[in-house]
């Protein structure tokens, strides 16, 4: 198999040298990050007075954590290392406080962004002759303008389309032979239960790959996004504290996420104690940005949950691969005392070839009991069978999840089209259970 490189050198680098250029750009990271009130206070109380105190790698974990209260605490220029008039572009994203978390970028921040993500896109073995449509939302999101840029910069034609109206999508799909797409995974699903109403077919477009992220998904939910489109489909990752899309990508092996250590140092950590894990054991992700100089970001708790891959990858990269995201510590629902992560449940239901391609998770409470119940659309036809056949694939969805999360929910089957879509991040996950 032919592997393709954006920058071959620096994505084979061996590792004593990689890890001196993380040791050197961890300074500099350092030095921009004593330009901000934020760390200016922060990081002399932990002993550190400038870059010259980090003498190795393993003293970066002399540095505290920066969380997401931290940046909203920081709102608007706490994390401001230039002066704004260097500022050439601002995102951010809100939370559920509503103030919003806020990154700026200088000019060679954003330089350095879509190299990242040029990188990313020839890893899959798309090229300057693919025809790119960007189905994610641009404006302060991250997830549009970033590959829109690296795409651009790989020299693909791009139609930034933007998220929403499934059946314009259908047709400039058909229009503009589009062969690589940039969509969430479980608005790509919705996309193709729609092929064929307007007279738009599979075998009328021309698609080869799509990248999926923005939400976590399951190995089963790709593999049926690939076996429903006949594509490759490649899982990405990046959060929008961290630039966005681009910190880390799946390559042509398809075996997990290249998470490239010349921009970023990654940690994973035990995320009760705030320790380092053994390597290839499940932990958080802890983020550090290398390479973005108007907001520098130290030790960065994502709150999502992978581990690393010890053995190197057969593509000859370097860099060492990140896990899918196996959940996130803010996402799991407790159900009478169990720990469940949605992705337990959406890794059962994928897996079952009669599930269609929506389901969702419903949470309320009886009594002093939590009740959860998963709703899953199946395949039409399937309706049009006997009773019985329907109550023993309830019945076997149930007991698939029952061996995952422990306990037995109730199982809900629905017509393709009856439960919500969502043509952005979906929203899998309905909690009425009162709040104290």
């Amino acid at each position: 198999m032919e592997v393709p490189f954006w920058n071959k050198e620096i994505e084979t680098l061996d590792r004593p040298m990689l890890e001196k250029l993380q040791l050197q750009r961890l300074r500099e990271a350092i030095s921009w990050a004593f330009r901000t009130p934020f760390y200016q206070k922060r990081l002399p109380q932990a002993g550190i007075t400038g870059p010259d105190d980090i003498k190795s790698l393993p003293d970066l974990q002399r540095i505290p954590f920066t969380e997401k209260d931290d940046l909203r605490r920081s709102f608007p220029k706490g994390l401001l290392a230039v002066e704004m008039k260097e500022v050439i572009r601002i995102h951010s994203s809100s939370g559920t406080t509503g103030i919003p978390t806020v990154i700026y970028f200088a000019r060679d921040d954003l330089d350095r962004w879509t190299d990242l993500l040029a990188r990313c896109i020839v890893a899959t073995g798309a090229s300057a002759g693919d025809v790119f449509q960007n189905m994610m939302t641009y404006g302060m999101f991250t997830g549009g303008l970033g590959l829109h840029y690296g795409a651009e910069r790989v020299g693909m034609t791009v139609i930034p389309i933007s998220g929403g109206k499934t059946k314009r999508q259908i047709q400039t799909m058909k229009d503009f032979q589009t062969t690589v797409l940039h969509v969430t995974p479980s608005y790509l699903l919705h996309i193709q239960s729609k092929l064929g109403e307007d007279g738009v077919n599979l075998a009328d477009l021309s698609l080869r790959r799509a990248f999926i992220g923005a939400e976590p998904h399951s190995e089963n939910t790709r593999r049926k996004i690939e076996e429903l489109l006949g594509i490759d489909a490649f899982n990405s990752y990046g959060l929008s504290e961290l630039n966005g899309p681009g910190v880390a990508f799946e390559c042509v092996c398809k075996k997990d996420m290249h998470l490239w250590e010349d921009a970023y140092i990654v940690e994973i950590i035990d995320p009760i104690s705030g320790q380092a894990v053994e390597n290839g054991q499940e932990g958080e992700v802890v983020l550090t940005n290398l390479v973005r100089r108007a907001t520098p970001i130290l030790r960065y708790r994502t709150r999502d949950l992978a581990f690393l891959h010890p053995e190197p990858c057969e593509c000859g990269r370097t860099h060492r691969r990140l896990s899918r995201i196996l959940g996130r510590t803010d996402d799991m629902l407790i159900i009478n005392g169990v720990n469940v992560f949605p992705s337990q449940i959406e890794e059962k239901i994928m897996k079952i070839p009669e599930v269609a391609t929506n389901y969702q998770i419903y949470v309320d409470k009886k009594g002093a009991l939590d009740r959860l119940t998963v709703k899953v659309e199946i395949y039409p036809k399937l309706f049009l069978g006997e009773v019985s056949k329907l109550e023993a694939l309830r019945g076997r969805i149930r007991e698939e999840l029952r061996s995952s999360i422990v306990i037995t929910p109730n199982v809900e089957l629905h017509e393709p089209g009856s439960l919500p879509i969502s043509e952005g991040k979906a929203k899998r996950v309905v909690d009425e259970r009162p709040k104290d």
